[in-house]
């Protein structure tokens, strides 16, 4: 047997995200039922801040019982809350959780690697933002729409405020800056869901051609014995 890295046929490794609203996780579906595994890194965080999560000791630590709820869970609201106005917050924030999600990332990759997919895709939310990221992957594939649309969107699914969302849209990268690093840019505005898998379908034989291009090359990710 090959290992990855050495082997003919690998999987293509495709960087997913978009902003709040704008689709990402629907498009994500999809491309696992048309056969790629998908690591959600927004999941893999939530699951080390749930209840008895491995973050929670140093968040208690750091930031106080006050942060933590009655089941022993990270305080999403109140923590917004707190890391939107101080900067500094932010990063303790991360400084605890981005090392646990990277552990349990490389952890799924390899788990992925063994049933050679032909995709691997990574939903990273914060891909822009994180050039250890986009070096993790072959291409990147950014999900667009116009932010009235997010807006619309998230207050329909959730109980936030138009202008809690419009903070949060704030508080991502921009629209331009998510589109300049994109190789392909998926526009999901006014489409059907049947129109949106469609357009979904043909993306998924782009990268299979794209797959066939990186036959023999290494992997980006993740780097051995992580």
């Amino acid at each position: 047997m090959h290992s990855p890295g050495s082997s003919t046929s690998r999987p293509l490794l495709l960087g997913l995200t978009g902003g709040i609203g704008s689709g990402k996780s629907t498009v994500a579906q999809r491309l696992a039922q048309l056969g790629a595994v998908v690591i959600d890194a927004d999941a893999i965080a939530r699951s080390v801040t749930a209840p008895g999560g491995a973050a929670m000791p140093a968040i208690r630590a750091q930031f106080g019982a006050e942060f933590v709820t009655s089941d022993d869970a990270l305080d999403r609201d109140r923590m917004r809350e707190r890391v939107f106005s101080d900067p500094q917050a932010k990063q303790q924030l991360e400084a605890i959780v981005h090392p646990l999600v990277g552990e349990e990332t490389a952890r799924q990759t390899r788990a992925a690697l063994a049933l050679a997919p032909p995709v691997i895709v990574f939903d990273v939310p914060l891909l822009v933002e994180s050039a250890h990221w986009r070096e993790r992957v072959d291409r990147i594939l950014v999900v667009d729409c116009s932010p009235a649309t997010q807006i619309q969107r998230v207050v329909a699914r959730s109980a936030l405020e138009p202008a809690a969302v419009e903070r949060i849209i704030a508080a991502q990268a921009t629209r331009e800056q998510r589109r300049a690093i994109a190789t392909w840019v998926l526009t999901n505005e006014g489409l059907s869901l049947s129109q949106l898998h469609a357009q979904i379908d043909a993306l998924m034989e782009e990268f299979q051609k794209v797959r066939q291009q990186l036959a023999g090359t290494p992997l980006p990710y993740p780097p051995s014995g992580v």
